[in-house]
């Protein structure tokens, strides 16, 4: 379990390192934006995959915040949290069910 987690925070500033020096780019008929992810299109998700675009999501966070500390202890408990707000709340976005529990 350990190393789970110490994989997802090295995903998680290798995230924010790149949304923070990546210029903006136009829009590709694939592309979406991160607002159109709904906590039911995270929680379809499973495995490894439902791991990556919860540690995308924190490191969306973080890296929006400018910062690139972040505590892996409170990391786990916010994503406990965040899949049971999804849970309860499959339509609202990913990103603001993220950013209740944050």
């Amino acid at each position: 379990m350990k190393l789970s987690w110490t994989r997802a925070a090295a995903a998680v500033l290798a995230l924010a390192g790149s949304y923070s020096a990546s210029p903006a780019s136009a829009e590709e008929p694939g592309d979406r934006t991160i607002e159109q992810y709904n906590c039911k299109d995270v929680m379809r998700e499973s495995g490894s995959n439902r791991d990556v675009a919860i540690a995308f999501l924190h490191g969306f966070i973080t890296g929006k915040s400018g910062s690139s500390k972040f505590n892996v202890d409170a990391i786990h408990k916010q994503t406990n949290a965040f899949i049971e707000c999804c849970l309860d709340n499959t339509s609202e976005t990913a990103l603001d069910a993220m950013l209740s529990v944050k």
